[in-house]
């Protein structure tokens, strides 16, 4: 009786979470579609949310009040710049970017599932392999290189290809950062304002890191954001 009430209590989690999933897909498609204010607007309160739940986790830690300072201060900015960055390029590189990320989780956890193997930093987040990195990586340079369709700034396959492995490389990073720091605050979710799915800044901390880290090249080299 309790293997099938916990059979049943899983198909129900698995409901709730592709149910939500749908959502999301639904109102970031939406808004990509309809672009302009539309989906600025949505990057604007994506960022607003998860700078809010990042808050919440500070506040949880055991951080001193000058740590905490520092990582209100420094939160703004590493999820300030990603939202601007976000809304300043082009649809075309926004969906590279975004397709990027995408095929990172799914070939990680494939990988990982499938092959298993050393653990990156079980201390952080103990489900994370090397194995599913390599995968993720694999994945998101396949993915990329096929992409030039999308008129993005890299239609040449081989650099597209390179993308995607510092993508992967960089949107773990960003989950590993995001992990540790619930560690630190005695959590499993950084909210749960989605059913299923824990907070915003729960699905979107690899993609934060990257926009984060390709805005700060693009600031860097002086580009215009609009790509």
């Amino acid at each position: 009786m309790e293997g099938a009430d916990r059979k049943a209590k899983g198909s129900s989690d698995l409901g709730v979470r592709a149910a939500s999933a749908v959502v999301m897909l639904a109102v970031a498609g939406t808004a990509l579609w309809l672009g302009g204010g539309w989906l600025d607007a949505l990057i604007y309160v994506v960022a607003l949310v998860c700078y809010g739940e990042l808050l919440r986790l500070v506040i949880k830690t055991p951080f001193g009040l000058a740590a905490k300072v520092a990582w209100v201060i420094g939160g703004g900015v590493y999820i300030g710049l990603a939202g601007l960055f976000l809304s300043g390029i082009g649809n075309g590189f926004l969906i590279e970017i975004m397709l990027g990320v995408i095929a990172t989780d799914i070939g990680a956890y494939f990988a990982g599932r499938t092959i298993g193997g050393p653990k990156i930093a079980p201390s952080i987040s103990p489900s994370k392999t090397w194995a599913g990195l390599g995968g993720g990586a694999v994945l998101a340079a396949l993915v990329l290189a096929g992409l030039p369709a999308f008129n993005g700034p890299l239609v040449d396959a081989a650099p597209a290809a390179l993308f995607g492995v510092i993508i992967a490389v960089v949107a773990q990073s960003g989950d590993f950062l995001e992990s540790w720091l619930k560690r630190r605050a005695g959590v499993k979710d950084s909210s749960a304002l989605i059913p299923g799915h824990g907070g915003v800044f729960d699905r979107v901390d690899g993609l934060v890191a990257v926009a984060f880290v390709v805005g700060l090249i693009d600031v860097a080299v002086g580009g215009v954001v609009n790509l």
